[in-house]
């Protein structure tokens, strides 16, 4: 609960759906794991890369996404995060970059449950 727009519910239900932190071996694979990467479609010659997936936990998947929204919407601090947010959004949109941001945001929690620490802005 220590990043900014990441609430009670969002930090409980994902300490839940991973239940144990070393199932994974690096924090990047949390944000596969519900679903927040691109679905691609190969083959022969055709190579596309789609919408998300949507495999895993849709309600974690939802958190995530609102918290995102949250960061980008509503905290009026200056973060890393939101700058870099900010720069995918006025190259891809604001809907792809709030998935982006809701992937890292799964990352970050993951690697704060592993290493035992909090947030540093």
């Amino acid at each position: 609960m220590s990043i900014p727009g990441v609430g009670v519910q969002t930090s409980a239900a994902f300490v839940a759906a991973v239940y144990e932190v070393g199932r994974f071996r690096q924090s990047r694979t949390a944000g596969a794991y519900f679903g927040l990467v691109a679905k691609r479609h190969q083959s022969g010659e055709i190579d596309w890369t789609g919408r998300i997936t949507e495999q895993g936990d849709s309600t974690i998947r939802k958190l995530l996404y609102e918290a995102a929204n949250s960061i980008l919407t509503r905290s009026r601090g200056s973060y890393a995060l939101k700058g870099w947010t900010m720069k995918i959004a006025k190259r891809r949109g604001l809907r792809k970059a709030r998935v982006a941001l809701a992937r890292r945001l799964a990352v970050i929690i993951h690697a704060m449950l592993r290493n035992g620490i909090l947030f540093q802005a």
